[in-house]
């Protein structure tokens, strides 16, 4: 299986490290997000672009974003990730709703230049009774007229969990978006633990046949970040309900495999277990201790 041979980022481990965070409110803007990760013990992070129920976003202010950028650069994080709302669908059954989802996304990439070479990241959608192809179809019309050469963020499709008509609750589906995409290049695949355990991928007992999957149907080389959270139900359940490290179907020591594992080493893992703040320190500094066993 391809290992990531790239070099890390640096402290608190370098290459060898385990690059961890949690998701974070950008009410304060995104310096205070990035000191925030800093008091949390992570070294990267994700945040709403805007509204996660809607699609108001604040005003920019490209002072705040400088800030940021240097205090990414000076502590060494790993790529951060922006999370498009959850309300955005580029398959809905109807145009205006597929246009302002396209709206929405264009503008959160223009804005992300601001803050250069991170990761967005978003749901694929909902074909809502149109069909898994349509969808597929749809998703990949939406992405290209957003995506641009020039920008420096990289897009990631989300693994989903496959509940009702969600898109992406299979690799093959993300394969085929990702075959329709005209700039394949800003593209990647963020890997979702509780939601590929609910779509029934084994991550708890056969990580590595999961992998291996996703490397034969994707690549590997095209994940490029793990949203890290236990599952309150059952593998296959096709739910999509987190739960806080250790309280939920996977377990910790499922989880500990995913964030050793070397296919996925340097890639940016993000909790969205349902925490607060010290919660997550404690999810954080668990994870981290983990890391440093031995793998099994």
């Amino acid at each position: 299986m391809p290992e990531h041979d790239k070099k890390g980022p640096g402290s608190p481990g370098g290459a060898a490290g385990l690059h961890i965070g949690c998701h974070l409110s950008s009410s304060k803007g995104f310096a205070a997000m990035g000191r925030q990760a800093l008091e949390l013990g992570a070294d990267t992070f994700q945040f709403f672009t805007r509204n996660p129920r809607g699609s108001k976003a604040k005003d920019l202010d490209p002072a705040d974003a400088a800030a940021l950028v240097e205090l990414l650069a000076e502590h060494d994080f790993a790529p951060i990730v922006a999370h498009a709302p959850y309300t955005l669908n580029l398959c809905g059954a109807e145009e205006k709703n597929r246009a302002l989802a396209r709206e929405t996304m264009a503008d959160d990439l223009r804005r992300l230049e601001f803050v250069p070479g991170q990761l967005y990241n978003f749901h694929p959608g909902s074909h809502v009774g149109q069909g898994i192809e349509a969808g597929i179809d749809l998703i990949a019309q939406g992405l290209n007229a957003i995506v641009r050469e020039d920008q420096s963020t990289t897009v990631l499709l989300e693994t989903m969990a496959g509940k009702g008509s969600e898109v992406g609750g299979r690799f093959e589906e993300l394969r085929a978006i990702l075959d329709r995409v005209a700039l394949p290049d800003k593209m990647g695949v963020c890997l979702d633990t509780c939601h590929v355990s609910d779509a029934g991928y084994d991550i708890i007992h056969d990580l590595d046949g999961v992998l291996t999957e996703f490397d034969r149907v994707i690549g590997l080389e095209r994940l490029r970040a793990v949203h890290l959270n236990d599952s309150k139900n059952p593998p296959g359940s096709r739910k999509d309900r987190h739960a806080c490290i250790g309280q939920g179907e996977i377990g910790t020591e499922a989880l500990a495999r995913v964030v050793r594992h070397p296919a996925l080493r340097g890639l940016p893992f993000c909790l969205e277990t349902p925490n607060e703040l010290p919660g997550y320190k404690r999810e954080i500094a668990l994870m981290r201790q983990l890391f440093g066993r031995d793998a099994e």
